[in-house]
């Protein structure tokens, strides 16, 4: 490489795979053993450079080791190219994919915060017959039990009472690990002359238990989504998922730390203002919960979220932003990568597989070691999830040369994929009315090796004449704008608007210029500050590129005067601001100075012609005051003795 601070040390794993070290940016020769008989090429690197990208993940853990005896304080990084590229039918054909995944890795993942939830081990067991027993019986050693029986349930009372046995239904339940609070009905006590079948004393209603963990053995109605932290679900007659369960459990006692998947900025959020609500679709995707509604803004809740991303996908203002990395990390890994990728001088326009760690990394593995493996012009890139992916990723990385974008999926995921969805759905409409064609942004949603080969061993498109190098902005609205720009003007065939469904996060503010007042109530409730006013003079401007359709404007006009059309108008979004209605200034026929509109005031002096309060000599003052400023209306009032209630006609 150029840069004399850097290096790539790249290995054929034994010449089973075929590499040309100039094609990627390596010095010297590809080793063949890296990680035995050539590890003193490692140990000159750590000597000589103070970046250092090590093509094998297999053998991190031994690099690692080598890195931190020798003192290395530099970068160590690693990148497979094995896997993912050279163990492939076309791995002989494959070095600008692996140029593409060099290039990629040598960029840093952002920092991220961590939640720590703290378990004193205090169990709270639900169950409904003697499963609930035996399972309790089997963790008392390791954690502080309480059992809780449904009501009617049929046990054989136990010899010793060696831990709490109650009865109760649950009625209300929250929280998280360390922090669980159920609200429970029908509590009761057990009888100590029971016999037979434990019997239950008097019950109460509205008992409550707090509790680190959920044990929930009813096999009942889930209190909680799977991913919750501390609850723990298992059906009672499948032995071998309660016995997983009780070797999970016992071992939550302690601190344990996980990732603040979402950054949240309350002051973009367009969830609601004035208590009218506007955007909700972060509330409805969330499957576990950790979203609620907060006022003006909403509430995420970090030790609950389970980092599935969908609300950071879908948001429109990038309120709710991705940390695991933030978005535009990912964006300018992509840039990078494809940029190599190209440079390299491919000829086929690659393919972006987008997957995660353990479902996704997995079946590329067995993929390479089973089957054809990838494709050499489809480019796997990491995520923590794939339902963080949204429209903003897709869209820049068809800008950036793409020729398609896939994301990896379970058959089963954890959490629905609806968001996902929404943005497929999204970039299908987009790409359709650009030229660019249907089906270039698809989900694989499957388990099988042989499904995911299926699905991507088809012939490469050529390479676009038309990419996009863009730095992608640091919000995720400002790379969202952008990269639909861009994508547009890459594109086979550039359009100009581009029609959207409702509940797209791009549109234009239609106004009924006969009902509008110029009040600015919707200036003042635009949450992202799409709509606003001239502090000159009446008028109402709008910025389409801002708006997000959240229709908290509609919500609020009190004349009803604005409605919504979802599009994407790209000469709209690169024009100033737009004037939607602009009307004279009304002087104060005192002072002189401009306030209201003369409109609104001839429409109000209309209006009271005629009515009783405003005849005659009184009502003819009262009507003066109305074409005076608040400072001159109040100095009549007060200053001139002006009784604004004196009998009309005297």
């Amino acid at each position: 490489m150029p840069d004399h601070q850097k290096t790539r040390l790249i290995c054929t794993c034994e010449a089973t795979m075929t590499l040309d070290p100039a094609k990627l940016g390596a010095e010297g020769r590809a080793a063949s053993q890296l990680c035995r008989a050539q590890l003193d090429h490692f140990r000159a690197a750590l000597g000589t450079f103070a970046d250092v990208t090590v093509a094998c993940t297999q053998e991190a853990p031994l690099f690692t080791e080598l890195a931190e005896d020798a003192g290395f304080d530099g970068n160590l990084r690693f990148v497979n190219i094995r896997e993912t590229a050279g163990w492939s039918q076309e791995g002989a054909h494959a070095a600008p994919k692996m140029a593409a995944l060099l290039a990629m890795a040598e960029m840093d993942a952002t920092p991220f915060e961590v939640v720590s939830l703290e378990s004193n081990g205090i169990a709270l067991i639900l169950g409904r017959d003697q499963v609930a027993l035996d399972v309790a019986r089997d963790m008392s050693d390791s954690l502080d039990i309480t059992v809780l029986l449904t009501p009617g349930a049929d046990v054989v009372p136990p010899r010793q009472t060696t831990w709490p046995v109650l009865q109760g239904s649950i009625r209300r339940a929250k929280g998280h690990l360390g922090a669980y609070e159920l609200t429970v009905d029908d509590y009761a006590a057990p009888a100590p002359s029971s016999r037979a079948k434990l019997e239950f004393e008097d019950a109460r209603n509205g008992a409550v238990s707090r509790c680190d963990l959920v044990i929930d053995l009813t096999g009942g109605q889930a209190l909680f989504h799977e991913t919750r932290p501390g609850y723990f679900r298992a059906d009672p007659r499948d032995a071998r998922a309660v016995a997983t369960l009780v070797k999970q459990a016992a071992q939550m006692v302690g601190t344990f730390d996980k990732p603040k998947y979402i950054d949240f900025t309350p002051n973009l959020c367009a969830h609601s203002r004035n208590t009218l609500t506007g955007c909700t679709r972060c509330l409805d995707l969330c499957p576990t919960g950790a979203i609620t509604s907060a006022g003006d803004t909403v509430a995420i809740d970090p030790n609950i979220c389970a980092g599935c991303g969908q609300c950071a996908a879908a948001c429109p203002t990038g309120a709710a932003a991705y940390a695991l990395p933030v978005v535009d990390n990912i964006a300018a890994r992509l840039r990078a990568g494809l940029a190599a990728y190209l440079d390299a001088g491919a000829k086929d326009a690659p393919v972006i597989l987008f997957h995660d760690e353990g479902h996704g990394a997995s079946l590329i593995d067995a993929s390479a070691r089973f089957g054809r493996g990838l494709p050499a012009h489809v480019i796997p890139v990491q995520v923590n999830e794939p339902s963080q992916i949204g429209p903003e990723l897709m869209a820049a990385a068809l800008a950036y040369g793409a020729g398609a974008v896939r994301v990896l999926a379970k058959e089963r995921p954890a959490h629905p994929l609806d968001g996902l969805a929404d943005s497929l759905a999204l970039m299908d409409r987009v790409c359709a009315q650009t030229g660019h064609g249907t089906g270039l942004c698809a989900l694989i949603q499957t388990d099988d090796p042989d499904a995911l080969d299926a699905a991507l061993w088809h012939p490469a498109t050529p390479a676009r004449a038309k990419r996009s190098r863009f730095l992608p902005p640091r919000d995720k609205r400002g790379l969202l704008v952008l990269a639909m720009e861009e994508l547009n003007q890459t594109a086979p065939h550039p359009a100009e608007v581009i029609a959207l469904p409702k509940g797209a996060p791009f549109g234009r503010v239609d106004l009924d210029l006969d009902a509008c007042t110029l009040c600015l109530a919707c200036v003042g409730a635009c949450p992202a500050g799409a709509l606003s006013d001239n502090p000159d003079m009446p008028m109402l401007r709008f910025t389409e590129s801002a708006c997000v359709q959240c229709g908290i404007c509609a919500a609020t006009c009190p004349e009803q005067a604005i409605t919504l059309a979802p599009q994407m108008d790209f000469n709209a979004w690169s024009a100033p601001k737009r004037v939607l209605k602009e009307e004279e200034p009304f002087a104060c026929t005192s002072c002189g100075k401009a306030f209201g509109t003369r409109a609104s005031i001839d429409r109000v002096m209309e209006k009271l012609d005629g009515h009783w309060m405003f005849s005659g000599t009184a009502g003819a003052d009262r009507k003066r005051l109305l074409t005076m400023c608040d400072d001159c209306r109040t100095r009549e009032v007060v200053i001139a003795g002006f009784d604004p209630h004196e009998k009309a006609g005297s």
